[in-house]
């Protein structure tokens, strides 16, 4: 794969029907990358009998089995396509929802990943020149923040490395060296919003005019901005681009300025959305998203299943892409709850807690009562910790999601503890301590 300069490519431009036979020729190379590299994959053609020869188009994919995060856990190094001398950087999932997972890359798979992010960037009008101030940690080996500092560089950009936190940094160095974009957790703006009013720091009139936000979504499904996106926006009227992304994936979703989307980039990674069965959806119905990349060298992965649901969306933008675009994330598979015979997803919990302005902070709890079913408890902080609080909250979840959780009351220390833990690069607002909220099954996909 050629790491071109020109950052919105004509395949972007092109029709479905073009980009699916252009993916397929992708597909066919990497299918034989795997059988002549892959420990897992070449093993597991043999035992399932699959002629890799046979697969020539993006539906043929079906015939090949999924991978799983708990198979790239158990059997990581089989996944690995070149010797160890090859590997240039080690890098680990957030491990959010369990064990970080090693993923190893090599030089040619640090420039591809340079090159994805300038092509998001370059989605998020971003251009050469630019000035980008990276509100996220370099270190603990955290894929992304290498990622954005490569391919900003790629673009022809600068980037300011400041780090995560530290409202103080960040309000020096936005006045010190005016960056016209910052990157970060769309959940940190507030913060810091709130720092300069309570310093006096006149943020509406600085040079940031976008941010481009990670790791959160801050969009509907219908693309309208949700409660975070809309606080962000009526607080400070900035320019906000939605990105998804993970080091699996080793490619990353980001929204253009019409805002409808994030954007896929077809000569880095294949996408399919399968239901429960692992069967692909008819269009316009929700599934987990699996995606297969392409031209990675080091730990590329087939059929491989995010745990993420999420649609698709086929219409040409109005940016000239006619690339598919998918929607805001709308759950984990492995965290859909199911409370008093209702589906819910967290982040519906999530909406209804920061809506009432009295919670200082919060987690949520997800358990097993006696008879095995889901029990949701919001562990909340607040200043008026009484029977009036249980009932108020309990009824905004009736009329939000006509059912209630229970409410229990904790200190604000504690909770932040528990939220924020050091050895965590995300907030963890959701502990999953069900009996088995994600049971391994054993099954012959395995190599």
């Amino acid at each position: 794969m050629p790491m071109k300069k020109n950052f919105f490519p004509e395949i972007e431009r092109q029709s479905l029907d073009f980009i699916k036979r252009f993916q397929e020729m992708g597909l066919r190379k990497m299918l034989a990358y795997f059988q002549a590299r892959s420990p897992y994959y070449s093993v597991l053609f043999k035992r399932q009998k699959i002629d890799v020869a046979k697969i020539k188009t993006l539906e043929d994919l079906q015939h090949i089995p999924v991978t799983t995060k708990e198979l790239l856990q158990q059997y990581n190094e089989a996944f690995l396509c070149v010797p160890k001398s090859s590997i240039a950087d080690y890098m680990t999932t957030s491990g959010t929802l369990s064990e970080p997972t090693v993923f190893a890359v090599t030089d040619y798979d640090l420039e591809r990943l340079a090159y994805n992010e300038a092509l998001s960037f370059t989605c998020a009008q971003g251009k050469s020149g630019d000035i980008y101030q990276l509100m996220t940690t370099l270190d603990k080996r955290f894929m992304a923040g290498l990622a954005y500092f490569m391919g900003i560089r790629k673009m022809g950009a600068t980037i300011i490395r400041v780090g995560n936190g530290i409202p103080e940094l960040q309000w020096d160095t936005i006045q010190r060296l005016c960056p016209d974009t910052i990157i970060c957790v769309p959940s940190f703006i507030p913060k810091i919003v709130q720092y300069a009013v309570e310093h006096g720091i006149d943020y509406r009139n600085t040079s940031v005019k976008r941010a481009v936000c990670i790791g959160e979504n801050i969009r509907n499904c219908d693309f309208s901005l949700n409660l975070l996106g809309q606080k962000i926006k009526d607080s400070w009227d900035i320019q906000l681009f939605s990105t998804y992304a993970s080091t699996e994936m080793s490619a990353t979703f980001c929204e253009c300025e019409v805002g409808q989307g994030g954007h896929h980039h077809p000569e880095l990674i294949i996408c399919e959305l399968l239901d429960d069965q692992d069967n692909v959806v008819s269009e316009g119905e929700t599934g987990e998203l699996t995606i297969t990349t392409l031209g990675v060298r080091g730990m590329p992965l087939l059929r491989f299943k995010t745990g993420d649901i999420c649609r698709f969306h086929y219409e040409p933008c109005r940016c000239g892409r006619k690339t598919m675009r998918i929607s805001p994330i709308i759950g984990r598979k492995n965290q859909m709850i199911k409370l008093k015979g209702t589906t819910l997803y967290p982040s519906s919990i999530f909406e209804v807690l920061d809506r009432a302005d009295y919670i200082e902070d919060y987690v949520v709890e997800l358990r097993s009562n006696e008879i095995g079913t889901d029990e949701v408890a919001v562990i909340i902080a607040c200043e008026q910790q009484d029977d009036e609080t249980v009932k108020d909250l309990k009824d905004r979840f009736r009329a939000k999601l006509r059912v209630a959780p229970l409410v229990e009351f904790e200190d604000i220390e504690k909770i932040r503890q528990i939220k924020y833990p050091e050895t965590k690069r995300k907030p963890v607002p959701l502990l999953d301590k069900r009996s088995c909220p994600t049971p391994y099954q054993k099954d012959e996909n395995k190599a």
